[in-house]
C-alpha cells in the first residue's frame, strides 16, 4: 500500500515537470526559432563530448540494468554509434541547412523559388529499454542538428541507465533545450498525450498504435520505430557457413534483444540439417560458455525472461523440435538470466513464436522447397522491420527485392544496416512510420517549407478575373496540352 502511494506521488512529481519543462521549451523555442549552425554545431559538440566524458559509467550503468550486457556491445551499439552519428550530423549539417533552389516555370515568372528546413520546435523521444542510449541520444543528436528543443522519456525497465542520462544531460544542457523524463508507464502515456511538435516513439507495434491514437488528438506528427518478425532467407545456392555466421551473430548480439534480429529463418529444406549442424558449431565458437560468459548479454528482467521461456513451452507442447545450444551443459537453471540460443524446428502458425516478435534467443526454422514459396510466406505475414537474404545471386537478390517489402534489407549480413551513417532506419506499415539517421534524420525533425518570392513586376495579374479575355485562351491553349 505505502508502495503504492509512493509510487503514485512519484509519478504525479514527473508529470508535474513534464508540463513545466514543456511549457519552458515551447517559451524558448518561440524566443528563438531557427537556430545558426553555429549554435546547433556547438550543441552536437557538448553531445560528443558528454558521451566520450562518461563513456564507462554508461556502460556501467546498462550491465547493472540487465544484470549482464556486454561491455563490447554497449560499445559498439550504443557508444560509438552514437559518436559516429554525431560526427556525420557535424560533417553534413552545413550542407543541409542551406536553402534548397526549386524551379519556376514559365507560367509563374518572374519568380524563384525555394525549400527552407526549419526546426519543427519541440520534440518528444520515447526510448525503449533495450538499447537505451543509442534510441535516446540516436534520436537526438538529429533533434539538436535540425535546431530543435528536445524531451526525453526514458524506460522505467532501465532505471539506473536513466538516472544516469537524467544527471549527465542535466548537467550539459539547460532544461530549456534538452530535459530527461524518467517514471513509470503512466508517464509515459501522459507524455504522448502532450501537444509537442513532433513525437519520435520506439518500440512495440501494440503500443506504437497507442501513441499514435495519443498524438492524433494534437495532431502531432510521429515517427514510429516498431518491431515485427524479421525474416532471414537462406538461398539455396548460398555457402551455408557465410550465412549462418552472419546470421548466428545478428541473432545473439544483446542476446537477440534487437528490434532488427533475425526473427525466423526459411531455410531450403534439404539444407535443414547442414544449417542446424553450422549454428551448433558457429554459436559455440561465439559463446563456449555462457553463465559467467560476459561476451553473452542477460535477458533485460524476470518479465522477459519468463515469457521467453513460456513461448519455448508453448511450442514444445504444440509439436516443435527444440534445440538448445548450450555448448558448456552449464546449469543456467537459477541465478541468471542467461538464456542459450534455442532453435525451433517444425514451427506451427498456432505457435506464439510464430505469432509474435521474440525479442530473444529463440529462432524458428521453417523449410522451402522454391524461392517463390518463401517469398509467399513473408508477403503473407505483416511487412517487417528488416529483412535479411543470404545467397550471391545477383538477380536472385533483385527479385526478392522486388517482391517483398520490409523497412530495410541486408543482402548477406544482418542487423548491420543500421549502422551505416548514410541509410535512412525504418518501418513500414506494423513495423513503423517515417524514418530517421542519415539526412533523412534531419528532414523528419525539419519542416521543408516552400517559399514563392515575387518581384515587383508581377505578370499573373494577366490571369486575374474578369476571365474570357484572349490572354485566358492563350494561357489555356499553352499550358492545358
Amino acid at each position: 500500500m505505502v508502495a503504492n502511494v509512493v509510487a503514485l506521488s512519484e509519478s504525479k512529481r514527473e508529470i508535474q515537470n513534464l508540463n513545466q519543462v514543456l511549457s519552458t521549451q515551447k517559451q524558448a523555442f518561440r524566443e528563438n526559432p531557427m537556430p545558426s549552425l553555429n549554435e546547433r554545431l556547438a550543441n552536437l559538440k557538448r553531445l560528443k563530448a558528454m558521451v566520450l566524458k562518461y563513456e564507462n559509467e554508461i556502460c556501467d550503468a546498462i550491465n547493472a540494468d540487465f544484470s549482464s550486457r556486454s561491455k563490447d556491445e554497449t560499445l559498439i551499439a550504443e557508444i560509438m554509434s552514437v559518436v559516429s552519428g554525431i560526427n556525420y550530423c557535424m560533417k553534413n549539417l552545413k550542407q543541409w541547412m542551406k536553402p534548397e533552389k526549386r524551379h519556376v516555370n514559365l507560367l509563374f515568372q518572374p519568380a524563384s523559388a525555394k525549400v527552407v528546413y526549419q526546426p519543427k520546435g519541440v520534440v518528444g523521444i520515447v526510448v525503449p529499454w533495450n538499447y537505451p542510449v543509442f534510441l535516446s541520444l540516436g534520436p537526438l543528436c538529429f533533434a539538436l542538428a535540425a535546431g530543435n528543443r528536445a524531451m526525453v522519456k526514458m524506460s522505467e525497465y532501465t532505471p539506473r541507465t536513466s538516472a544516469l542520462l537524467d544527471k549527465i544531460i542535466g548537467e550539459t544542457f539547460d532544461k530549456s533545450l534538452v530535459s530527461v523524463i524518467t517514471g513509470e508507464a503512466d508517464v509515459a502515456q501522459e507524455f504522448t498525450k502532450k501537444p509537442f511538435d513532433h513525437i519520435l516513439f520506439t518500440g512495440s507495434t501494440l503500443v506504437g498504435s497507442h501513441v499514435m491514437r495519443a498524438a492524433a488528438e494534437n495532431l502531432t506528427p510521429v515517427t514510429l520505430e516498431l518491431g515485427g518478425k524479421s525474416p532471414a532467407i537462406i538461398a539455396p545456392d548460398a555457402p551455408m557457413h557465410d550465412a549462418v555466421d552472419r546470421v548466428c551473430f545478428g541473432k545473439s548480439f544483446n542476446a537477440g534483444q534487437t528490434c532488427v534480429a533475425p526473427d525466423y529463418v526459411l531455410c531450403p529444406t534439404d539444407k535443414l540439417d547442414e544449417f542446424v549442424d553450422y549454428y551448433k558449431e558457429t554459436f559455440a565458437r561465439l559463446y563456449p560458455s555462457i553463465k559467467d560468459n560476459h561476451d553473452y548479454t542477460a535477458i533485460v528482467d524476470d518479465r522477459q525472461y519468463q515469457r521467453l521461456r513460456t513461448w519455448i513451452e508453448d511450442a514444445r507442447s504444440k509439436g516443435a523440435q527444440i534445440i538448445e545450444i548450450n555448448p558448456a551443459n552449464e546449469d543456467l537453471s537459477s541465478g541468471t538470466r542467461k538464456l542459450p540460443l534455442h532453435i525451433v524446428l517444425n514451427p506451427t502458425p498456432d505457435m506464439t513464436v510464430m505469432q509474435e516478435e521474440i525479442f530473444g534467443p529463440i529462432l524458428p526454422v521453417i523449410t522451402y522447397n522454391s524461392m517463390n514459396e518463401a517469398i509467399n510466406f513473408i508477403n503473407d505475414r505483416p511487412r517487417p522491420l528488416a529483412l535479411y537474404y543470404f545467397g550471391y545471386n545477383v538477380e536472385e537478390q533483385e527479385h526478392v527485392l522486388a517482391k517483398t517489402h520490409a523497412g530495410g534489407v541486408c543482402l548477406n549480413d544482418a542487423i548491420m544496416h543500421v549502422a551505416l551513417d548514410d541509410l535512412p532506419f525504418g518501418g513500414i506499415g506494423p513495423s513503423g512510420m517515417g524514418a530517421y539517421h542519415g539526412h533523412e534524420g534531419f528532414l523528419t525533425f525539419s519542416h521543408a517549407k516552400s517559399v514563392l518570392s515575387k518581384p515587383r513586376l508581377n505578370s499573373g495579374k494577366l490571369a486575374y478575373a474578369p476571365y474570357g479575355k484572349m490572354i485566358h485562351k492563350m494561357i489555356y491553349k499553352f499550358f492545358i496540352r
